[in-house]
């Protein structure tokens, strides 16, 4: 399990890397900036990470790979982000004031398709090496 955890954290962080510092940081900062900290808390950040990718390998990729099947990692996974990334979004748009309902729609697209790629590149990696 450790391989696929590692598989899939350095697969996580490219790509969420990628969309939080390069493709979507204008994105936030235009509808997020007057609740964005100057620097970001690293180590809630590297909490999220840890216990997200954990449970992602637990949930979706392990049983994806024991099952052999490439679309459970992509369906699982998808379903995985959208279910995670709703709680985050929803709760904010139902209890912050101000929340962008875009922010919102954005964030589930973009957790359903981080966590479907994370566990679909994972699982062919892995099924690979």
């Amino acid at each position: 399990m450790l391989k696929q955890f590692l598989v899939a954290f350095l697969t996580f962080l490219a790509i969420d890397g990628l969309w939080l510092t390069v493709l979507a940081k204008d994105f936030y900062a235009k509808h997020l900036g007057f609740l964005l900290a100057k620097t970001p808390n690293l180590t809630a950040a590297a909490v999220f990470y840890l216990i997200y990718i954990f449970t992602l390998v637990v949930l979706v990729i392990a049983p994806a790979l024991q099952k052999g099947s490439l679309m459970t990692a992509l369906w699982t996974g998808a379903l995985f982000g959208l279910c995670a990334y709703a709680t985050y979004d929803l709760t904010n748009l139902a209890t912050i004031k101000d929340w962008p309902l875009l922010v919102t729609i954005v964030d589930l697209i973009w957790g359903t398709v981080l966590s479907a790629s994370v566990a679909g590149i994972s699982y062919l990696i892995l099924t690979r090496w």
